[in-house]
């Protein structure tokens, strides 16, 4: 898949809260739901030529599988009420993912990225990022409980503020937060972590 292509497509899946919003305001149920069943259906079809791992195939097949799944949910049920529901899938399948790699891999999702930068972890390094796992484990569960609560409350203004803004303010801060805590622990102990 081209480089532009990769882009527009984040950027559709990023910007899916609002999307959802504006498409209710200013679109038919109908177009709305068959824009998005075409991007799901886009991001399937070019994932086999993407240079990716297996897992991380998995994982993008998974998030469109979401959007088509809650777009079909939608269109069966006549309602825009299954499109509130993503947010709260895609928590799920990245607290599953963490999970898994805490519970059934040598290396935590965390510890891998961190050995894209640091190929030789100290022990001390993987212990930090099996907490730093742990702790956006939490955070996926709190944000996808909360998302839930906007989804069942039904109030697409109050939804979108949070899916498409606060959440994501809130995960800039757990990685602005992670990155400083790791640099002050790099420079007390003088090591790598």
């Amino acid at each position: 898949m081209s480089r532009l292509a990769q882009v527009i497509l984040v950027l559709v899946v990023t910007a899916y809260p609002l999307a959802v919003y504006f498409g209710i305001q200013y679109l038919s149920l109908g177009a709305l739901l068959a824009l998005l069943l075409a991007v799901a259906g886009l991001r399937l079809l070019l994932i086999s030529s993407e240079k990716h791992s297996v897992g991380g195939r998995i994982g993008a097949g998974a998030l469109a599988a979401i959007l088509a799944a809650v777009a079909a949910t939608s269109w069966l049920r006549g309602d825009s009420q299954g499109l509130l529901w993503y947010p709260v899938f895609c928590n799920l399948l990245m607290l599953g993912i963490f999970v898994h790699s805490l519970l059934f891999q040598s290396q935590t999702v965390i510890e891998r990225l961190a050995r894209l930068r640091e190929p030789n972890l100290p022990p001390s390094g993987i212990a930090y990022t099996r907490r730093v796992t742990q702790v956006w484990c939490g955070f996926f569960i709190a944000n996808g409980a909360i998302a839930a609560g906007t989804a069942v409350n039904g109030d697409l203004s109050l939804w979108t503020l949070y899916n498409g803004l606060i959440s994501y303010l809130l995960m800039g801060l757990l990685l602005a937060g992670e990155w400083l805590l790791r640099s002050r622990v790099r420079r007390s102990t003088g090591t790598t972590t």
